[in-house]
């Protein structure tokens, strides 16, 4: 099954064929229904900011060997134009500091908050080529990004909301064999910002929630993103190997007055300072996207699948019958095509195994006939002629379900640790 294709030579990015553009869009749009569920609006974000803008978030200073800087093209053709060569421009290798523009657009209320914004973002990271490594590490990726401003006091609450939703989604793919990792700073390194006291409070509000959810997280030094302290789900995938997928984090920092003095006007008509969450159940949406690959070895539940039934006509008596059944199943929402070729119909039932189809609807001059459909399954095999209002209704609830019968996740090889990547 063709999904994708990774160019490593140059850029690092992916080439999404259309049977794995299906599946990250229906990934996509999965997600979006959880973020208006939870009160989230979406928003979006220029790709190239001025500088000046990394600068005051601190990512200039902290992460800039990671970043593309641009130059316009007359700073190089007119090198003596000083003004054309102090402009420079880098792509967002994160959304946050494009959320926060957002919120400081007007004076913000008590009665705004918890305010939550989410953007699919498009990311640009100058990672080593040493390590880009096929869709599970590029330099161009998207992310599930969020963000929430809130009170101090709201924010216990919406961090154990993100943790929760995030150990939602994991489930309803059937990630279950991960572990919760809370980053903390390294008080003997100078790469992160702000006061120690921000630090100390920010990690001892991590480690409450958890507790109150009941969640056994390891405290790791030195794992925090250099603005705040985090907890991220890693996620060991099928050959053992550890990969940071999910993340939430708590940020102090950034609406500091030394960062970008961010306000908003309490009960008591006076200023206060929000609280800033980051959140990304997912993390890297191509990350996201292999780790589900080997997850289920290309078997995906029914919901995911790009291919979620291919109609297979016995013999060219039944195509006029099969060819509505493939309409009225799109009709329905399902992504349904039809085996035409004039090959015997085990050829036919062999391919789609191969192909790791969920379901096959065969159809013969019977099924015509009584209006019905011979469901195969995947993973059961022959399930009989059932009348087609019986198979739709079967198959919506699968989808709607989320159902997951049938992974290949476990540790049955080596054991890799690649859990440290910031997502």
């Amino acid at each position: 099954m063709d999904l994708f294709h990774f160019q490593e030579e140059g850029p690092g990015v992916v080439f999404w064929h259309p049977k794995g553009w299906s599946m990250f869009q229906t990934l996509v749009a999965y997600m979006r229904r959880r973020l208006a569920e939870h009160g989230y609006d979406e928003v979006n974000a220029p790709q190239l900011l001025d500088k000046s803008l990394w600068e005051t978030s601190g990512h200039w200073g902290w992460y800039q060997e990671n970043m593309f800087a641009v130059k316009s093209a007359h700073a190089f053709t007119h090198p003596d134009d000083k003004e054309a060569d102090q402009r420079i421009f880098a792509l967002k290798p994160m959304n946050c500091p494009c959320h926060v523009e957002i919120f400081n657009q007007g004076l913000r209320s008590y009665r705004e908050l918890p305010l939550r914004m989410a953007e699919m973002g498009s990311c640009h990271r100058f990672e080593p080529s040493g390590a880009l490594h096929g869709i599970l590490r590029v330099r161009n990726f998207t992310q599930d990004d969020a963000h929430i401003f809130c009170t101090e006091e709201q924010a216990p609450d919406e961090f154990r909301s993100c943790i929760d939703m995030t150990k939602f989604v994991l489930g309803c793919l059937g990630l279950d064999n991960y572990r919760v990792r809370l980053g903390f700073r390294d008080p003997t390194s100078d790469k992160y910002v702000g006061s120690p006291e921000l630090w100390d409070r920010a990690q001892r509000a991590l480690v409450e929630v958890c507790e109150s959810l009941g969640i056994e997280a390891t405290q790791e030094e030195g794992e925090a993103a250099f603005y705040g302290p985090k907890a991220d789900f890693v996620v060991t995938d099928c050959l053992g190997r550890e990969w940071q997928l999910g993340t939430v984090q708590l940020d102090y920092n950034l609406p500091s007055a030394e960062r970008f003095d961010l306000q908003y006007i309490g009960a008591d008509n006076t200023a206060h300072r929000p609280v800033m969450i980051h959140r990304a159940p997912l993390g890297s949406m191509e990350r996201f996207m292999g780790v589900l690959i080997e997850h289920f070895a290309g078997a995906f539940p029914l919901w995911l699948a790009p291919e979620q039934i291919r109609i297979l006509p016995v013999s060219e008596k039944t195509v006029d019958y099969a060819r509505g059944l493939e309409q009225r199943l799109r009709e329905q929402g399902f992504r349904v095509s039809g085996d035409w070729r004039a090959e015997k119909l085990g050829a036919k039932i062999r391919d789609a195994q191969l192909e790791l189809i969920p379901y096959m609807a065969v159809v013969g001059p019977r099924d015509e006939e009584n209006g019905t459909i011979s469901l195969r399954d995947r993973v059961d095999g022959d399930l009989g002629a059932l009348p087609v209002d019986q198979v739709i209704a079967r198959l919506t609830d699968e989808v709607r379900t989320r159902r997951v019968r049938q992974t290949f996740s476990g540790g049955k090889g080596i054991n890799e640790r690649s859990a440290s990547h910031e997502y």
